[in-house]
């Protein structure tokens, strides 16, 4: 079968498409055709061994997809050949087939296509996330959005607008905030030829935002936590922009400011009752309609491309590959 292999650590243009034997499902797990895979910014962390966990080589590059179940190991209960399904893996789902922990697949929730369901989990539950659990945001609550033409920053602003939140969505250009009014942003700040600081301030009639969501990092985070209003929570979600920013700690004291972090790894183990409870919330959101950007669905070949534009902050929403594609 076809899978994107990192064969030695390094940038997108060093992965390569190869030919690896089919899995086999071992006890408690299970193979999946995979139907579609999304492209996420920490893959390319992987790729580049940049990432908190270190990744043997050589490897298949990926971690969320959707597909079919193929077949089953000893165990496995709760799925059978045949089920759509969606997923989690570390590694392994830029591939025609993955095999999986039972326990690392999902049914795929009515309405959302194969396309719509990888490109759904890992970002929707960031956002959520972020926002509800580590943000608290509340409703009428001013939520500022860092990154936010990205496959995390667009699942924010889609789901903080839903929640009620105020949402100022900051990103690179004009064009990418144009995309985020569309999901529901109130205001737009073009970060790269705007002072951040200020205009949150104008934006915000001088309050300052209650709720900070950055994955971006670098100098935008001093510069966004310098226009928080007293008390207000930022999360630390990334650091997109390859830079871990340094945060002047009398801000955070004479702001009441809260800084906290989010790594959704590591969330089931610390809080297994928030995941369960955003579940829930993820669900009825989308039986309300909400449905993921998906910008760009391109072959299986394409994933170097795909996560070159992910590295440089250019991909506008998810982008989607197809291993069923032929390669253009």
């Amino acid at each position: 079968m076809r899978a994107v292999r990192c064969e030695a650590y390094g940038g997108p243009e060093t992965l390569n498409v190869r030919d690896i034997p089919v899995p086999v499902a071992g006890p408690r797990q299970v193979v999946v055709r995979v139907e579609a895979a999304a492209v996420n910014y920490p893959d390319v962390l992987v790729a580049a061994d940049h990432y908190q966990v270190s990744v043997p080589t050589p490897f298949t590059v990926g971690s969320e997809f959707a597909g079919t179940v193929l077949s089953v190991g000893p165990g496995v209960r709760a799925v059978a050949p045949g089920d759509p399904v969606a997923g989690v893996s570390f590694t392994g789902a830029f591939a025609e087939k993955i095999a999986v922990p039972e326990s690392a697949l999902s049914p795929i929730p009515h309405g959302l296509s194969m396309i719509q369901a990888a490109a759904f989990g890992v970002t929707y539950r960031t956002a959520y996330h972020s926002l509800v659990t580590i943000g608290e945001m509340r409703p009428g609550d001013s939520v500022v959005v860092l990154g936010a033409a990205g496959g995390v920053g667009t699942a924010c602003v889609d789901i903080a607008t839903r929640l009620g939140g105020r949402v100022i969505a900051a990103a690179a250009s004009e064009a990418r905030i144009e995309l985020c009014r569309r999901l529901g942003a109130v205001a737009g700040i073009a970060y790269e030829h705007e002072d951040l600081k200020e205009r949150i301030k104008v934006i915000t009639g001088g309050r300052g935002a209650d709720v900070i969501i950055d994955p971006v990092g670098g100098a935008y985070a001093e510069q966004s936590i310098r226009a928080i209003a007293w008390g207000g929570r930022y999360v630390c979600v990334g650091f997109a922009n390859g830079e871990i920013p340094r945060i002047p700690m009398n801000l955070v004291l004479l702001k009441g400011a809260i800084l906290r972090g989010f790594e959704i790894r590591t969330l089931a183990e610390h809080r297994p009752d928030a995941v369960a409870e955003g579940k829930k919330a993820i669900a009825r959101l989308i039986s309300e309609g909400m449905r993921p950007h998906v910008s760009e669905v391109w072959p299986l070949e394409d994933a170097p491309r795909a996560l070159a534009l992910m590295q440089d902050r250019a991909a506008h929403g998810k982008i989607v590959l197809d291993p069923t594609m032929r390669p253009r």
